[in-house]
């Protein structure tokens, strides 16, 4: 280790293909790869993003959080400990002969978590789904529809709690 490494950068794993915004901060045990980060955001420990995620600008993605490929989070989004996002709604090891699957079996499902929307540690958020600007998921939560701006939801499945919430 040369005298100007920083220590946490020995136990990162960002691929040369990642695109990190201005004053990105990054903690140690990360897994970036193909992904995009936007200016000023937060990245927490045992983190992995996957190529083709796009992470907006001043967001804020805590620990053991898994953004897959096809997870597109806006400006401003908090994203709590331990949440996990999918992309795949059938998922299966193998083909129909029995073979295993590669990146030609199956379809990417986009999801998108649009401005200062909140989701809660430990939440599942199913794929090809819209979390509305400014809503809350809660702790725990299993998303498994479209949430609308400014909702508070919560729950397995997650169901509306709150209507039209204010912040700020």
């Amino acid at each position: 280790m040369s005298d100007h490494q920083d220590p946490a950068q020995l136990y990162q794993r960002v691929a040369s293909d990642v695109r990190l915004g201005r004053d990105v901060r990054l903690a140690a045990f990360i897994n970036l790869y193909g992904c995009t980060i936007g200016d000023e955001s937060r990245i927490g420990t045992f983190v992995e993003i996957q190529r083709g995620a796009q992470i907006g600008r001043r967001c804020k993605i805590q620990s053991h959080t898994f953004i897959c490929e096809g997870v597109e989070i806006g400006d401003e989004v908090f994203v709590g400990h331990g949440v996990v996002f999918t992309n795949d709604r059938l998922p299966r090891a193998t083909t129909a002969t029995g073979a295993l699957q590669d990146t030609t079996d199956w379809v990417c499902e986009r999801t998108v978590v649009h401005r200062r929307a909140s989701i809660g540690s430990g939440a599942t958020i199913l794929c090809g789904l819209t979390i509305g600007e400014e809503s809350v998921i809660g702790a725990g939560a299993v998303v498994t529809r479209d949430v609308a701006p400014r909702v508070v939801v919560a729950g397995n499945p997650a169901r509306v709690l709150r209507d039209e919430i204010t912040l700020d």
